[in-house]
């Protein structure tokens, strides 16, 4: 079993890496775009919810794809970081209780990319294509 694990560690970075990119473009596209949901009513692009939405879309992509994969895991980290405490904490308080605050998915989507800028995209990505080229 523990072979079977080491083997397929990398590959289950991978789709860690696309799923959680998947989840962060879903976000943005309901912000701008309206689906999955309903789009924010004039939603100005240099507002803060217009950044985050850009954000959202700009690194849900580059993770899905994996390209720039540690540069994009790093700015959605501090991205998703910001928005636990901006939209989560300074609204409804409960610091230590994400549960309490609605902030669950933002920590986890922050500690998720945390995770991928030091293990990197996984083989399965658009980087790993680029450094087998190289």
């Amino acid at each position: 079993m523990a072979n079977t694990c080491t083997i397929w560690a990398p590959r289950v970075l991978s789709i860690l890496r696309i799923v959680s990119g998947y989840c962060l473009l879903w976000h943005g596209t309901s912000k701008y775009f309206g689906m999955p949901g309903k789009a924010i009513e004039g939603l100005q692009i240099f507002s803060l919810m217009g950044i985050a939405g850009l954000i959202e879309l700009i690194a849900g992509v580059l993770l899905i794809v994996g390209l720039f994969t540690r540069g994009a895991a790093f700015i959605a980290s501090g991205f998703t970081a910001a928005a636990y405490f901006i939209g989560h904490v300074a609204t409804k308080g409960m610091f230590f209780f994400p549960v309490m605050n609605g902030g669950e998915a933002a920590v986890l989507f922050c500690f998720i990319f945390f995770y991928i800028i030091f293990a990197g995209p996984g083989p399965w990505s658009l980087d790993a294509l680029r450094n087998k080229s190289e």
